[in-house]
């Protein structure tokens, strides 16, 4: 079924289900899975109880939702996007997002969320940093990585698992070794140095499949990696003795983000539910429903929640805003380069 099928089938679902007319109906793209189920159950029924709207939620990855709102310029179907920051910024850069109202719990936003060009804003914090296996750790008397500089360490050859540069945590990795050996997103050259001389030798894999990397880390296979605090922590809680680490020199912070489409049908609403996802109740419950670290400064979690997101002044100070508008321009170009260096010098092709 096409987008534009979809949308049909949706409008006449909720015509049929007698609710007053489209124009009263708010069409919001996002994630399908966990994220569309705490949707449907925690976040979409009251602001419908608020506000008399309808909401109908339309599931879709990042990439899914970023080629609707592209096909539908002009003539939106969908109010309210969200998606992931790298893509957002492409959303944002190709005018397809409005302003974003300062209004409501928009204004309890921490600095982090609030994104280039002022036409979307992050609705949850993932940090990019390390994991360990705490077991294999101890065995070998380390002591707990805390740097981006620990993945060169020749002491952990044929241990270290980081996803590949296709992949966000891959590319984020790429980043921070650029940042630390004096480069940045503009120069990237000492980026390519670090990974394919210091830090290739010592890995075993370059895992994409986040099934994968989660076996890995519970049976000790891969004693450090390179990943994100939720998937780390999912990990812990299934009794692996694993542990995630914030690096001294940061950590890159990959935010889902949200936006009003540009001539969304229902603006309006579109904004009201942009600050209806910030606000603090709605984002204890997205921190407990999905582990997306709250946005919002005045969000309270319990202590079990907290521990599995990034939350408060002192964590979320620790996270790196990635230059987007340069990734996005150099994506395709350091993917071939990473293909060619691997290729030449360890025999290995991307996944």
């Amino acid at each position: 079924m096409t987008s534009s099928q979809h949308i049909l089938a949706a409008v006449a679902l909720a015509l049929s289900a007698g609710y007053a007319t489209a124009q009263t109906t708010l069409y919001v793209g996002g994630s399908g899975g966990s994220t569309e189920t705490l949707m449907k159950e925690k976040i979409i029924p009251p602001f419908e109880a608020k506000t008399g709207a309808k909401v109908v939620y339309i599931p879709g990855n990042s990439t899914d939702i970023l080629a609707k709102i592209q096909a539908q310029k002009g003539k939106q179907e969908i109010s309210l996007a969200i998606i992931d920051d790298g893509p957002m910024y492409q959303a944002v850069g190709q005018g397809l997002c409005a302003p974003v109202e300062q209004a409501g719990a928009i204004k309890e936003l921490y600095a982090n969320a609030e994104m280039v060009g002022g036409k979307s804003v992050g609705i949850g914090f993932i940090a990019t940093g390390l994991g360990y296996n705490k077991d294999v750790f101890k065995k070998n008397g380390w002591a707990p990585p805390t740097s981006w500089n620990d993945l060169a360490d020749p002491k952990y050859k044929g241990k270290v698992v980081i996803p590949p540069i296709t992949n966000g945590y891959g590319l984020l990795t790429l980043v921070m070794q650029a940042r630390i050996n004096g480069g940045s997103e503009e120069k990237i050259d000492p980026g390519f140095d670090a990974m394919v001389k210091k830090i290739a030798p010592n890995v075993l894999a370059w895992e994409p499949s986040p099934g994968k990397m989660a076996q890995m880390m519970q049976t000790g296979e891969a004693a450090l990696v390179v990943w994100g605090n939720g998937r780390v922590l999912a990990v812990a809680d299934q009794g692996a003795p694993v542990e995630f680490v914030f690096p001294k020199e940061g950590a890159p912070v990959i935010m889902v983000a949200a936006c009003v489409t540009d001539g969304a049908p229902q603006a309006k609403l579109g904004q009201q539910f942009l600050q209806h996802l910030v606000s603090a109740d709605m984002q204890a419950h997205i921190a407990q429903g999905v582990g997306w670290g709250p946005v919002n400064k005045t969000t309270k979690i319990t202590p079990d929640v907290a521990r599995k997101v990034v939350y408060g002044p002192q964590q979320v100070a620790t996270l790196v805003a990635p230059n987007y508008t340069v990734i996005n321009a150099k994506r395709a170009e350091w993917t071939q380069r990473w293909n060619r260096a691997a290729e030449r010098l360890f025999g290995w092709t991307e996944n």
